[in-house]
């Protein structure tokens, strides 16, 4: 009787950890070898951040920083109603209760928003899905160990005064120009 219930609650945990709803970690994972995307795991190095100049207040946004996943979708004269679907998709994942919207912005032929996934003082994951009817779209997920909106906004300010390697994101400049 034991083992049936084992197996029981086993099953049922199975069953509600296998969630099929759409996330962007799983749309990243899709869409890794697409053609049409540009995929980048950017790690906090990018930043060549002289640690000794900086305030604890901005130490510690950064240590909070973990990386970046970028995912970019170039248009072309050839998909553009692939990218209209995957906009949709990532338009309707972003509609998830799990992503908060801090901010929208749209005008005409292009658009962004920022949400996040959390607490407000212990946020995992800000999003920020930027797109052009003209270039394409972005999707940045910055992930992190109790971040909060300060950290973000301190660490902001960081990356104004940051020596960024761009070698890591030599791809994402190559897909935007013309």
């Amino acid at each position: 009787m034991k083992k049936f219930y084992s197996i029981t609650i086993f099953m049922f945990l199975l069953v509600v950890g296998c969630s099929s709803e759409p996330t962007l970690q799983k749309y990243f994972v899709e869409n890794t070898e697409n053609k049409n995307f540009i995929v980048l795991d950017v790690s906090p190095s990018v930043l060549n951040v002289d640690r000794a100049k900086l305030s604890a207040e901005q130490i510690e946004a950064l240590d909070s920083f973990d990386k970046m996943n970028v995912l970019a979708f170039k248009l072309n004269e050839t998909n553009k109603v692939q990218f209209e679907a995957e906009r949709t998709k990532v338009n309707k994942i972003l509609k998830n209760k799990k992503y908060q919207e801090l901010m929208k912005y749209g005008s005409g032929s292009i658009g962004a928003s920022i949400s996040y996934v959390g607490s407000e003082e212990h946020i995992e994951e800000f999003v920020l899905f930027a797109n052009s009817k003209e270039a394409g779209f972005a999707v940045i997920r910055v992930l992190g160990t109790d971040m909060n909106p300060n950290s973000v906004v301190t660490l902001m300010s960081v990356l104004k005064s940051s020596n960024i390697d761009m070698a890591q994101l030599k791809p994402l400049e190559e897909m935007f120009k013309k």
